[in-house]
């Protein structure tokens, strides 16, 4: 009886001593893909976040984790493509960030896990079956919250400029998740009597972008509100020299826009969504299946104010607006 008992706690021991089969077999770093809109010098911040996620839980690029990055460079178009292209290299797992990008990993392969950093309604755009339970090989974090977001964004317009009556969106109605953005804006509008004048954008090769910047330009709106996805976000620099030269209030949802110029950024913290994705990756490299992770909402928000850019346009920011941002830019 002795001798059986420590024959099984000698196996147990030994069992716990030895490897994982994957962790045993696995010589060469994991590769992940990344599939953003934008390059990696505009995505600085938002990568930077991803890698300290990967860092704290054991993954040190160049040596246990190799990162594959592909950019649109604005030009929704191009992800199908590169979406390919990522497949070739066979990576571990796939990092996307806006619904073309998923959708265009999610055509390309059934069988690499995809973690989406950020995504619309993916629901209800028929990416994954539910939030709950995604059901294929694509999860991560979503952005339903935002339509709420585009109503604080409306009032924080309005505290700024507190005369405010007619407000302008510039918008891109082909990216799935902007119409609830912009119905939401439209309700909160009508909620505090203002007038929302609606400009939609279309890609830059079409001239409609160019000639939409002039109709705001022509319009007597007083401020802009400014509908993140992939277009506006690579063509900030564009849409920020307007607000300058046209001297409007506009506030974004992105601080890449601000990091551009930009007057003001309130939404969803995306480097914090990228740290989450990391895990994401970390569960997937060690063994979850992506049908059984949930996809999560942001939990953390930000309001990011650039003084010099204000001081330009003669604004003064009110002392409530100052005390509640996340990051003041001197």
């Amino acid at each position: 009886m002795m001798d059986r008992r420590r024959f099984l706690l000698t196996s147990v021991a030994g069992a716990l001593t030895v490897p994982l089969a994957g962790e045993a077999q696995r010589t060469s770093p994991y590769r992940i893909g990344v599939l953003e809109a934008v390059g990696e010098t505009s995505n600085a911040a938002n990568l930077a976040a991803f890698r300290q996620g990967l860092s704290a839980l054991g993954y040190t690029e160049g040596h246990n984790v190799v990162i594959e990055y592909r950019s649109a460079d604005g030009r929704p178009e191009r992800f199908g493509d590169l979406a390919l292209e990522l497949v070739r290299l066979q990576p571990d797992v796939i990092v996307t960030r806006g619904d073309p990008a998923a959708f265009a990993a999610r055509r390309a392969t059934a069988t690499i896990p995809i973690v989406m950093a950020s995504s619309g309604d993916p629901a209800a755009t028929g990416i994954v079956a539910s939030l709950a339970r995604p059901g294929g090989n694509v999860t991560g974090l979503h952005m339903l919250i935002l339509p709420e977001v585009a109503g604080r964004r409306l009032r924080v317009l309005r505290e700024l400029v507190p005369n405010l009556t007619r407000v302008g969106v510039l918008w891109n109605p082909a990216t799935h998740y902007t119409p609830l953005l912009m119905r939401e804006t439209a309700n909160v509008a009508s909620e505090t009597g203002l007038r929302l004048h609606s400009f939609e954008l279309r890609a830059p090769g079409d001239l409609r972008f160019e000639r939409v910047l002039e109709e705001a330009a022509l319009s007597r709106i007083e401020a802009l509100i400014i509908v993140e996805d992939a277009l506006t976000l690579a063509q900030r620099g564009l849409i920020v020299q307007f607000a300058a030269m046209s001297r409007l209030p506009a506030i974004y949802g992105l601080r890449e826009f601000v990091d551009a110029g930009g007057l003001m950024a309130y939404g969803a913290d995306r480097r914090d969504m990228f740290r989450r994705a990391a895990g994401y990756v970390h569960r997937i490299l060690t063994g979850a299946s992506p049908a059984d992770l949930p996809i999560e909402p942001p939990t953390r928000f930000e309001l990011i104010i650039n003084l010099k850019t204000a001081k330009a346009l003669g604004l003064t920011i009110p002392p409530s607006l100052l005390a509640r941002a996340d990051e003041v830019i001197e």
